[in-house]
């Protein structure tokens, strides 16, 4: 009973501890606090504040802003898929047997993976202005249940993976993920330009099916990793697979209300 409860005392600090004091000292990383406000303002704000404020204002129309934010958004999700290239982490990540954990890895190629890890949520919190941006153009009906949980479960897991587990084995998902943001992004860029460019729109159908990829080929990467007996952390695997899972039924539900739907109408 005293061995359990030591290692349970142990797991326990270790937790609240965070995987690395560096980390811990590094802006909104010290503690939960920060992150869970910042993801509270905005479910308060986009699912309550924000349409009861707009209720009796015109929308913002905001051209100038999105086709700013959008571009910005092109050149960072760039960055970001580019990122291993950059650094060299790809080259060493390959020469890791599994890909590895970050024990028994150089601390450079730890840095690598932790500045590139807090960096990226700093991306996922500034995404969160897309769903405040939909309230002020009071396009209340693009504020679903999907498009919530998915921008905050990512705020919230990527905090929680740099803070507790920032091993390399979520690095694939971060750069396929920045992947398929450029394509998006270059979507809404586009579509921010007005009615005059709707016509070179014509490919949303084919963004959603490689969003649906998307998470196919995550699912396929875990269960290859875990198929090679890869020291991942059960939590990163559980959380990763379930969410993922999540959101491959709820976009395989938009995508039949939005374009079968339609198809079925028009026959």
């Amino acid at each position: 009973m005293s061995n359990y409860v030591e290692r349970m005392s142990v797991q326990y600090q270790n937790f609240s501890q965070g995987a690395d004091p560096l980390i811990d000292s590094w802006f909104l990383m010290q503690s939960p606090g920060p992150v869970l406000s910042i993801t509270g303002l905005y479910l308060l704000f986009v699912l309550w504040f924000g349409p009861r404020w707009m209720e009796r204002r015109k929308p913002y129309e905001l051209k100038l802003t999105l086709i700013a934010y959008n571009a910005v958004q092109v050149v960072v999700s760039s960055f970001f898929f580019l990122y291993p290239f950059f650094t060299g982490l790809f080259s060493r990540y390959l020469s890791l047997t599994c890909g590895a954990s970050m024990t028994g890895v150089s601390k450079e190629l730890q840095l690598t993976v932790w500045n590139g890890a807090w960096m990226y949520l700093m991306l996922k919190i500034v995404e969160l202005l897309d769903t405040v941006f939909f309230v002020l153009r009071k396009k209340q009906n693009q504020v679903s249940f999907l498009h919530v949980y998915h921008h905050t479960i990512m705020v919230l897991f990527t905090w929680f993976y740099l803070k507790y587990i920032p091993g390399m084995e979520a690095a694939f998902i971060g750069v396929l993920n920045s992947f398929v943001h450029i394509i998006m992004y270059t979507y809404y860029l586009i579509a921010a330009l007005g009615p005059r460019y709707q016509k070179y729109l014509w490919w949303k159908r084919y963004m959603t099916t490689l969003q649906l990829l998307q998470f196919g080929i995550m699912l396929c990467y875990f269960g290859l990793i875990n198929g090679m007996q890869c020291a991942v952390p059960r939590a990163l695997t559980y959380f990763f697979v379930s969410n993922i899972t999540i959101f491959l039924f709820l976009f395989i539900n938009f995508y039949r209300k939005a374009y079968q739907s339609r198809a079925m109408k028009r026959d």
